[in-house]
């Protein structure tokens, strides 16, 4: 492969879950705070660019209280803004377990849950799986985590923002695209969207969390990549963050900390592989 200029470093962290609450099931919520500043003060010195959380930046106790799930979101964004001047938030199922999304975004500033931008050449692609399968949006009316879908406006708006755009292209998105239909972790559309991705043949690849594992698939030629949890495990060893470097050929390379460095992507540079017309 060529060396490619490269364009933009993206600093990510997913399933932070902070919450002042005890363990439970092994996760340490209330250790996040200094995984997250841990996290912020390396991604730093690696001079990202943009920073981005793949959803479930905070938790709950087990009797969820709206104004402490407020107080745990604006302490935990203030670490994660000191990661990198501009960031970006997805939504995850536990961040709007009691918040509203309008309340969520309101704290942390951003003002829409699914929307695109580019930055130095690259397009980001933020996605929004924080919905019923009937259209209803989570935090308006009692979910199942679950039932997540990206309800058919939201592909539609996909696809023509696709067609539009030129460029590497890469998808953010909490919820699960490459796991087998059925499976918990699962947006029920995600055929459909990945044949949304696949026609346009922009794609460098998708970054996901949810599952709090790291994990590697190749569907299609489009590389899908899910990160570790931050908040699994106790002490700094059981963090999890990474540098994602996206380069001028459309190619993207992950540098991983504490278990994002035991990511089977990690220090290889990953690129969507080319299909046949026929496909």
């Amino acid at each position: 492969m060529n060396e490619a200029k490269l364009l933009l470093t993206i600093g990510l962290v997913t399933d932070v879950h902070y919450a002042d609450a005890f363990p439970r099931a092994n996760r340490y919520y209330q250790e996040s705070l200094a995984k997250l500043e841990e996290a912020a003060c390396v991604l730093r010195e690696e001079k990202v660019d943009i920073a981005v959380e793949l959803g479930d930046l905070i938790d709950a106790r087990r009797k969820p209280d709206l104004v402490q799930e407020r107080e745990y979101l604006k302490r935990i964004n203030m670490v994660f803004t000191a990661m990198a001047p501009e960031r970006h938030y997805v939504f995850g199922n536990h961040c709007v377990t009691t918040l509203k999304k309008r309340e969520f975004l309101e704290i942390v500033g951003q003002k829409r849950s699914y929307y695109s931008l580019k930055r130095k050449g690259v397009h980001l692609i933020f996605l929004d799986a924080c919905f019923r399968s009937d259209g209803v949006a989570y935090g308006e009316e009692p979910f199942e985590w679950s039932d997540t879908e990206i309800p058919p406006a939201q592909r539609q708006w996909l696809k023509t923002t696709l067609k539009k755009i030129s460029g590497p292209v890469v998808i953010f998105v909490h919820q699960r695209l490459d796991t087998p239909p059925g499976s918990h972790y699962t947006i029920k559309s995600a055929p459909e969207v990945r044949q949304i991705l696949e026609q346009s043949k922009k794609v460098s690849a998708v970054f996901m969390g949810h599952s709090h594992g790291n994990d590697q698939t190749m569907i299609n030629g489009i590389p899908y990549l899910t990160l570790a949890a931050m908040v699994e495990g106790s002490g700094p060893e059981s963090s999890g963050y990474s540098a994602l470097s996206i380069f001028a050929d459309g190619s993207v390379e992950l540098k991983g900390f504490r278990k994002h460095a035991q990511h089977p992507a990690h220090a290889k540079r990953l690129q969507r592989m080319p299909l046949p017309e026929t496909l």
